[in-house]
């Protein structure tokens, strides 16, 4: 493009100048203009978010730089230097990139960003990410072993904890804190007449992991009533549990888990 067009652009609001000599198309996300105007790409849990795949908490903006990059700035402010590393809002990441990237690229490739967001959280968080990566097809199976390859050793146990099954972040946790019961468990099961359920514990325990997305009209309530009935009539203890209580209660989660587990067992 011309200056004159450039400029044209901008008053039309079709380019954003987000710093010097970078534009951005005006229908670009704020997450994605603000990893740039900072001097990077936009990476891990940010990029993660913006494609629907789970994470659990991110307040930050997470931004891959490349090892030396100098004239950093502040997404905050056009034109103005990065804050002090305790302060400002950007997590920067350097992890050299798995692959070749184009120079205009404004997003890392997911691999990469799922690399990095193993680093950024806890265990079962990460795994429930990559779980959902893999739910939605954004990465395949050669995918997933670019990945393990490229991090640190210690994540190495992580990748045989991967289900592609699971349906949601939640139902990823409950599963891994079934699986450290030292209980068997299957996701998402199907069941003759009645449907799907999420997990299927040692033959004999249906455990739904319920949001308020898909949840909260009482028809949708009086359905999965209608199932859990169907369930005991054939013999199986379903236990509800909802988002909410799993991401923000799990100690009272995981002490219900025990003890249902626990008194079947003895």
């Amino acid at each position: 493009m011309s200056r004159r067009g450039i400029r044209h652009a901008l008053a039309m609001g079709r380019l954003v100048r987000v710093r010097r000599d970078r534009y951005m198309s005006g229908q670009a996300t704020d997450d994605v203009r603000q990893a740039v105007r900072v001097g990077g790409r936009l990476t891990c849990l940010s990029l993660l978010q913006l494609l629907g795949v789970f994470v659990f908490e991110n307040t930050r903006l997470h931004v891959h730089v490349v090892r030396g990059a100098s004239r950093l700035r502040s997404a905050e402010a056009e034109g103005g230097p990065l804050q002090p590393i305790g302060t400002r809002r950007e997590v920067l990441h350097w992890m050299p990139l798995l692959g070749d990237v184009e120079m205009a690229a404004a997003v890392v490739p997911i691999v990469d960003a799922l690399a990095h967001a193993v680093l950024c959280q806890p265990p079962r968080f990460a795994v429930a990410t990559i779980d959902s990566a893999l739910n939605k097809n954004l990465i395949r199976a050669q995918d997933l072993r670019r990945l393990f390859e490229a991090l640190p050793r210690r994540f190495a146990v992580l990748e045989r904890l991967v289900d592609r099954r699971a349906q949601s972040g939640p139902e990823t946790i409950v599963r891994l804190w079934v699986r450290a019961l030292g209980c068997r468990v299957v996701p998402q099961v199907r069941f003759a007449g009645i449907g799907r359920v999420d997990l299927v514990v040692d033959g004999w325990l249906v455990i739904e992991c319920d949001s308020k997305e898909f949840h909260a009209s009482w028809g949708q309530q009086l359905k999965d009533y209608r199932r859990d009935l169907a369930l005991a009539q054939r013999g199986y203890v379903v236990l509800r549990l909802t988002a909410e209580d799993i991401l923000y209660r799990p100690e009272q989660v995981q002490a219900a888990l025990r003890g249902v587990i626990e008194t079947r067992t003895r």
